[in-house]
């Protein structure tokens, strides 16, 4: 407010006034705030202002003029006090209100976690493995070249040795790849026959939207004598079907592996669409129109494991004979039979911490 320099003390008045009507009409901080600096603000402030003129008046004027001025001072600087008091206590009051326990009320629950998804099916592996007369069988995250790639046949120039696919340590070890050197360890310990899970977490250098640096695997081992092909299938098609139920079919195709001979990838019947037959008969089919669906593009399968029978040059690096013990090994990732044994269309949701799902996924 601009105040001439011949203001008298009847327009000091008038400014006491004023002021008191501006004061009774605040109710908030930001109210408080606007009048504070309207009339006590350094640059532009009504008592500011007043007193730079203050100096501009002759001397018979300033004696009146500078007492109303120091009146409307005074009252100001008072209320703007007694305000700032007042809003600070109402705003300890509303918090009080709102921090108040009414001791009559039921208490909140604290919500009640549950095991991972992984973990859980961690267990049930376990369980159906140990059932079939396997013992569970560990090992070091941390190993060497050896046990992680030499025991198994893996040859010196093998891309999975290769700094782009393996993370080595300073010291000249590694983080296991696979939980294959369970097998190695146990082999290296025990004679046959032996009967073992091996399972735990493993690590690669690759992180994409494919794959993750670090994932779970699980590989059953047997050697004994006279073990067979028709074995190796009667155990993955006994742990599948009781993993995920008695009409789960088992399909095994020729592949290679560097430790097993002769080797095949692992096919079940995809949890999503139940295969070719469930699909057909519920009219689920594909652009192209056979049966099945996204997940198992169309084929009525889902990969979800390795296997086949060890490389007799894997016993000899072991100890074992292979003209009297033959064995079969099989395994695979464990997220990837948690996404079919929960019937998770991505994999990536096991690892997205979404409360909605994993409050579905418990028992």
């Amino acid at each position: 407010m601009a105040v001439g320099p011949g203001a008298a003390p009847a327009e000091l008045a008038d400014l006491v006034s004023r002021f008191r009507r501006d004061a009774a009409a605040v109710s908030s901080r930001d109210g408080w705030e606007t009048l504070r600096v309207e009339w006590l603000g350094r640059k532009r402030g009504v008592v500011r202002n007043l007193e730079a003129r203050l100096r501009e008046l002759e001397p018979a004027e300033r004696r009146d003029f500078g007492r109303g001025l120091h009146e409307l001072r005074q009252e100001v600087e008072s209320a703007i006090e007694a305000l700032d008091r007042r809003l600070a206590e109402a705003e300890r009051s509303r918090a009080l209100d709102r921090a108040r326990l009414d001791v009559t009320l039921p208490g909140r629950r604290r919500p009640i976690g549950t095991l991972h998804p992984i973990t859980l099916v961690y267990q049930e592996i376990e369980s159906i493995f140990r059932q079939m007369g396997y013992s569970v069988a560990e090992g070091p995250e941390i190993e060497d070249d050896y046990h992680n790639f030499g025991a198994l046949n893996f040859p010196e120039d093998h891309p999975a040795r290769d700094e782009q696919d393996t993370l080595h340590l300073r010291d000249g070890r590694l983080l296991r790849t696979h939980t294959s050197p369970i097998q190695v360890r146990t082999l290296l310990a025990r004679k046959p026959p032996v009967r073992i899970l091996g399972i735990g977490r493993v690590y690669r250098n690759d992180n994409t939207l494919r794959h993750s640096p670090m994932f779970h695997q699980v590989e059953a081992l047997v050697v004994d004598r006279g073990i067979t092909f028709g074995h190796l299938k009667g155990a993955i098609e006994t742990f599948f079907k009781q993993l995920f139920d008695a009409d789960t079919q088992v399909r095994l195709r020729p592949s290679f592996f560097p430790f097993v001979e002769p080797g095949a990838e692992v096919d079940v019947t995809c949890p999503f669409c139940r295969g070719d037959r469930s699909a057909a008969a519920a009219g689920q089919t594909t652009p192209t129109g056979s049966a099945g669906c996204g997940t198992c593009s169309g084929t009525g399968w889902m990969e979800i494991m390795g296997s086949g029978m060890v490389d007799p040059r894997v016993l000899e690096n072991l100890g074992v004979d292979p003209d009297v013990w033959t064995g079969f090994a099989f395994g695979g990732g464990i997220d990837r039979i948690a996404m079919a044994r929960y019937g998770l269309p991505n994999i990536r949701m096991l690892f997205e911490n979404d409360l909605r799902l994993l409050r579905q996924i418990h028992r």
